[in-house]
């Protein structure tokens, strides 16, 4: 619940930049010569771009939630058993041997959308955002076959 608010505030400031954007594209458009005409398309390429942008993290954010809640209900979400330094950030060395486990997880059962989604979580754990997402949109697509 946390990140929602958050999440949904910068949507909302993204909605409304794009239309800013976009208004801006019009009166250019409108002002009718070539230039302007020019610069009003290639400006409105921009807000429709990062609406499709938003849709699509909207949609991803939505999907790994549901997958999260499924997981708990069936009692297999990943137990934070981590480390943590005083900072309160996940001690390096503990993210890796959990990595180690659910990597391992994985690759014995690698059609399971379960255990992609725990590997993401160990990806995550271990600060590499990149690898956890692909390893989610994989859960992801696992999950919606497997319905």
């Amino acid at each position: 619940m946390r990140a929602k608010i958050p999440y949904a505030l910068t949507a909302a400031v993204l909605v409304v930049y794009f239309v800013l954007v976009g208004s801006r594209g019009v009166l250019l458009i409108k002002a009718g010569t070539l230039l302007t005409v020019t610069f009003g398309v290639a400006v409105l390429i921009l807000p429709v771009i990062g609406v499709w942008f938003l849709w699509k993290n909207t949609q991803f954010v939505r999907d790994a939630n549901r997958l999260a809640v499924e997981l708990d209900a069936e009692g297999g979400l990943p137990v934070d058993t981590l480390r943590r330094l005083p900072s309160g950030r996940i001690d390096r060395e503990s993210a890796d041997e959990v990595f180690a486990l659910r990597k391992a997880e994985t690759e014995d059962a690698p059609d399971d959308w379960r255990s992609w989604f725990r590997l993401a979580v160990a990806y995550h754990d271990a600060r590499d955002t990149p690898r956890a997402r692909k390893a989610m949109q994989r859960a992801i697509a696992l999950r919606k076959t497997a319905s």
